[in-house]
This record gives C-alpha cells, sequence and structure tokens, in this order.
C-alpha cells in the first residue's frame, strides 16, 4: 500500500509539472518506476514506455542533421508556448505582448 500511494503521489506531482517546462515526464516515469515495484500492470507500462522512447532516440538519431535541428526548433516552440500561456495563466503576465510592445517601441 505504501508503494502505491508514493508512487501515486510522484506521478501526480509530475502530471502536474507536464505543462510546465521542466522534467515533468521524467517524473511520471519515475513515480511509473515506483509502482513497478509493486504492480505487474506497471511495469508492463514502464517497459512498453521505454522501448518507445528508445526507438523515438534511435529514429532521432538516424535522421539527417536538417531534420534534427528541425526537431529540436519544434521542441522548443512547443516549450516557448507552454512557457508562455503558463506565465500568462498563473502570474498574469503576458510576455508575448511586453516583447512586442519592446521591439516597436524600440
Amino acid at each position: 500500500m505504501v508503494i502505491g500511494l508514493i508512487g501515486g503521489l510522484v506521478v501526480a506531482i509530475g502530471i502536474v509539472l507536464i505543462p510546465l517546462p521542466g522534467p515533468g515526464w521524467l517524473i511520471v516515469i519515475a513515480g511509473l518506476a515506483i509502482w513497478a515495484i509493486e504492480f505487474v500492470w506497471a511495469r508492463h507500462l514502464l517497459r512498453f514506455t521505454r522501448d518507445k522512447l528508445r526507438s523515438w532516440t534511435a529514429w532521432v538519431g538516424r535522421q539527417s542533421w536538417p531534420v534534427r535541428i528541425l526537431i529540436g526548433a519544434a521542441g522548443l516552440v512547443f516549450v516557448a508556448i507552454v512557457a508562455a500561456a503558463s506565465l500568462k495563466l498563473s502570474l498574469g503576465v503576458n510576455i508575448v505582448e511586453d516583447v512586442w510592445q519592446y521591439i516597436t517601441t524600440h
């Protein structure tokens, strides 16, 4: 029961952190690894996740440099959008508008 609670807490924290820049998915996977100590279904899900992550990284590794740069740029754009949305929704800071005002006034 303790393993289930600790794993659930770690997974819940990771899920909350997913939309923010940072290691949200890594924390979810860590919680899944904790659950895998006790639960067979979590072991299977963790194995599936590892296999998919390995196949993704192997696929990216086989791509040409321009494709890798495009994948990296898409990841950076996604993180920037999530960060801007997080700032606007949580702190009321509209970073896009602030940057645009700075550019147009200088």
